[in-house]
């Protein structure tokens, strides 16, 4: 007679574990399921990687274009590396782990960035900023928030724009705009959605 628990059915390596794709797949079914759930998608929709972000989920629903999505996209790879580079912990740290590491709490430190490097990556979240602030400027009738704020808030700090009224969807779009215009992305920039 066999004592403890009855063995789960499954392949199994030789030392008597579950292999781990087994887990993974579940977890990304896990996944799979709440986004049908919370967004009311398809399966075949759930296994798109925008709806992972709160700015994917704008672009999936068609509020925004697709290079305002890429422009949105290089903005926050700019300002993450603007922010490790300049020794800032995350906007978004993902675990507590990750913030003790960033703190340099836990796990040591990081080498000192090259000169150049933090110069180059200093003068491209100017630029940036500067853009987007530019943007705050030359709104077309400023009315809501401004786009600088809002870009930042759905970039890097992935605040959910699924409620934001048709006023700041417009200025954030023009704010994307004009990052498109600094990192040249093609011309087909411009607010799919009005509303």
């Amino acid at each position: 007679m066999a004592r403890g628990r009855k063995r789960k059915p499954g392949k199994r390596l030789p030392c008597g574990k579950r292999p781990r794709e087994e887990t993974q797949r579940e977890a990304m079914s896990t996944v799979l399921e709440a986004r049908q759930r919370h967004y009311g998608v398809t399966a075949r929709q759930a296994k798109d990687e925008r709806l992972g972000t709160a700015m994917g989920r704008l672009a999936f629903a068609g509020h925004l274009s697709a290079d305002q999505y890429a422009a949105g996209q290089l903005y926050g790879e700019i300002m993450a590396r603007h922010r490790a580079v300049m020794g800032l912990p995350m906007d978004q740290p993902r675990s507590v782990t990750a913030l003790l590491i960033n703190e340099g709490i836990f796990g040591g430190s990081a080498p000192e960035p090259d000169p150049e490097l933090v110069e180059r990556v200093r003068k491209q979240a100017a630029s940036a900023i500067l853009m987007l602030r530019t943007a705050d400027s030359d709104a077309p009738g400023m009315v809501g928030r401004k786009p600088s704020l809002l870009v930042h808030a759905l970039v890097c700090q992935d605040a959910d724009a699924a409620f934001w009224s048709p006023a700041d969807l417009r200025n954030l779009g023009h704010g994307l705009d004009a990052l498109c215009r600094l990192f040249r992305i093609s011309s087909g920039c411009g607010l799919v959605s009005s509303a």
